[in-house]
């Protein structure tokens, strides 16, 4: 349960007086619905009110605050034209100016002969001073509530500047005092208030500087959001080593076998993961490793090695992949292997033949088969394993965790093994995967080719389908890749199916295939399987293809508005050649003129073929809120901290809640105490359930 101080803070913002329904309604569109959510609302700039001149000496441009006197009013006689008021000091005359305005209302907020403070932006028109629409209007009493600093919040069509500040305000008034959470040594050296005055501060900002994400205010709150992350991941690991385990331990005698029949010798990089990964499954602790490799670094290898010494000690390991095509590569990659050493290995997806699926399911239960890859299929009621020790999950940010909890569930202290192509800066490793040990493999297995990469304009495409074409001649193969499906009216893009028709104008039909999200996954497979037995020797696609597409003998990728991809993207499309023996090429194909954002990606794709130093820049380049929510990464969305800016305290919020379980596992020390409400402010509540459940 939720402490009850805390309540206030998580009731619905229509508990806020002036916030009915109709605009609850409207703050919900920017995600605004409890009280909480108006205190992580944070200013996206302020308006300075405090410059006070009199009327001749205001600056025309700036925003004022002035003491006047009303001297008339002055109603047009056409309705289409503005509405005047002429006050006065004793320096000059200011003329407020109105459209559409009601009457009634200014003549009871601006009387004639009565002083008035008013606040807004001063213009010179003609040989007038003027001030359209001031902001504020109020008595001589008011000054002080006006001449101030005034917060600028985000706002959404329908909600006033003045709705949103009175709710916010509102809501910081509801912030209660809450027991310091954070260690007293680290509060004393970094200088920081606690909590509440932290929050009011970035509320109610003295200046400019009060915005920036390293004033004291800003830190303190972003620190608070970093240890409720840290501290919850580190309560699900320490609930995870709780978890009795299943020791994996064999002689290595399958994997030896394994390694004599590659036709290749395993990196250092790889060496090293497969050695950890044994380490974790022979101990008494369940396994939860992440292996982090970059396009093409041989992770599945990896994953294999593993597998088998499941087998080898009389357990059963299965591969779950996000999509059909990705399960399909793995099973095709490592399939063959495992045969050689007489290791059957079994698919099973959602388009398998009621026949075949019947096979696998009753091999799984028999434990006849060791090994089987697939897609969610796997987590389905009627899956069940004789003996499952090992699950490996292939980027497991597309799935939701109820499927990843789904296939551990089906035997006992399962060992898990988390795999990703998605090279992430280290910095987001400890957002998301703080609970996890981590193998990283940063080098490329032997005899992988560099792929050149080159940038072109699109004004040079028939040179492009010109060499092309040589390339064609000599036997190479080709992805065309697009970012749409249909010609868009409202973006002029080249749609992959105009592409692939243009293709098949200039190459012949024959030659040419297409992919893409839309079609029939049947249709799809078929496309692939054509491309990959060499029958069409081009495939135009979308960025359906961006993970887990295998084909060695593709050398050649050209992206078509490379300028519209994210270096992420680039990275990984790039990725699906150099994957053979042979030279490769990649071309990034851009429509000009260049955004200087868009100029640094298409550099550092020309520069650099390291994913980690490509994640790293993207991560400068976009910021961290953009990386962690344009798509679905598994990451948590921070509202106050920022992973780019605080990084720093990304560490210390690691080692603080390290050091804070090891001493207070259960948190019930005073400070403890105090931590668990900080898990409730920031929605951690699970992790206080895992507390709970011992």
């Amino acid at each position: 349960m939720r402490p009850s101080v805390l309540f206030p803070l998580f009731a619905p913002v229509t508990t806020i007086p002036g916030i009915g329904p109709r605009f609850a309604k409207l703050l919900e569109k920017i995600g605004l619905t409890r009280v909480v959510d108006l205190l992580w609302h944070l200013p996206t700039g302020i308006v300075d009110r405090r410059y006070a001149p009199k009327i001749a000496d205001a600056e025309a441009g700036r925003v004022v605050t002035l003491v006047v006197r009303v001297d008339r009013h002055l109603p047009p006689g056409n309705p289409r034209l503005p509405y005047k008021v002429r006050c006065f000091d004793d320096t000059a005359w200011l003329h407020l100016v109105f459209f559409r305005p009601k009457p009634d209302y200014l003549a009871a907020a601006l009387p004639v002969g009565e002083v008035r403070v008013i606040s807004g932006r001063i213009e010179r028109y003609r040989d007038e001073i003027q001030m359209t629409h001031p902001d504020h209007v109020g008595t001589y009493e008011d000054y002080g509530s006006i001449a101030t600093v005034e917060p600028v919040y985000g706002l959404t069509a329908g909600i006033t500047p003045k709705v949103m500040a009175k709710a916010v305000r509102t809501a910081l008034g509801r912030a209660p005092t809450l027991p310091e959470w954070l260690d007293a040594a680290l509060v004393a050296r970094e200088g920081w208030q606690a909590w509440q005055p932290s929050l009011a501060a970035i509320h109610v900002p003295a200046d400019e500087a009060a915005l920036d994400p390293q004033s004291q205010p800003r830190r303190r709150l972003a620190y608070d959001e970093m240890l409720a992350n840290q501290l919850a991941l580190a309560l699900v690991r320490a609930r995870h080593r709780r978890l009795p385990g299943t020791p994996i331990a064999g002689d290595g005698r399958l994997r030896d076998q394994a390694r004599a029949a590659l036709p290749f010798t395993l990196t250092g990089g790889q060496e090293a993961a497969i050695a950890e990964i044994a380490g974790d499954m022979a101990s008494d602790f369940r396994m939860l490793r992440l292996l982090q490799g970059d396009v093409g670094s041989g992770k599945t290898v990896v994953a294999l090695m593993a597998m088998l010494d499941a087998v080898e000690a009389g357990f059963q390991a299965a591969m779950m992949a996000p999509t059909e095509i990705l399960a399909r590569q793995h099973h095709a990659t490592i399939a063959p292997l495992a045969a050689q050493i007489g290791v059957e290995v079994a698919l099973l997806t959602g388009r398998e033949s009621a026949r075949a699926r019947g096979a696998v399911h009753e091999g799984l239960a028999e434990g006849r088969i060791p090994i089987v890859v697939g897609t969610h299929a796997l987590v389905q009621e009627d899956v069940v394993f004789k003996a499952l020790g090992m699950v490996v999950i292939d980027e497991q940010h597309r799935f939701g965790v109820h499927q990843r909890l789904a296939l551990t569930t089906k035997g006992e202290g399962v060992n898990v093994l988390v795999m990703t192509a998605t090279p992430i800066p280290r910095t987001l490793m400890m957002c998301a995967y703080g609970d996890m040990d981590v193998s990283r493999l940063a080098e490329k297995p032997a005899g992988r080719q560099p792929i050149d990469t080159r940038v072109a304009p699109t004004e040079r495409l028939r040179d492009l389908l010109d060499g092309l074409d040589r390339r064609l001649r000599q036997g190479a193969r080709a992805y065309w890749v697009c970012p749409l499906v249909e010609e868009s009216e409202q973006v002029d893009l080249a749609a992959a199916t105009d592409r692939y028709e243009a293709l098949c104008r200039r190459f012949g039909a024959d030659r040419v295939g297409l992919i893409h999200g839309r079609q029939k996954t049947a249709e799809r497979d078929l496309a692939m399987a054509r491309f990959a037995a060499g029958e069409t020797r081009i495939l135009v696609a979308t960025t359906v293809i961006e993970v887990g597409v295998d084909v060695p003998e593709a050398t050649v990728m050209i992206i078509e508005h490379a300028e519209r991809f994210g270096l992420a993207q680039l990275h990984q499309l790039r990725g699906r050649v150099g994957r053979g023996k042979d030279a490769s090429t990649c071309v990034l194909l851009y429509q000009g003129p260049l955004s200087d954002n868009a100029k640094a990606r298409l550099e550092i794709m020309r520069e650099t073929e390291d994913g980690f130093r490509i994640a790293e820049e993207d991560l400068r380049l976009r910021g961290a809120g953009e990386m962690l929510g344009t798509r679905q990464s598994g990451m948590p969305a921070f509202k106050l901290g920022d992973p780019l800016a605080h990084a720093d305290l990304i560490e210390i919020a690691r080692d603080d809640a390290k050091l804070m379980l090891e001493r207070d596992p259960g948190l019930d020390s005073v400070r403890g105490q105090a931590l668990r409400t900080l898990l409730y402010v920031f929605e951690r509540d699970a992790a206080v359930r895992l507390l709970r459940s011992g």
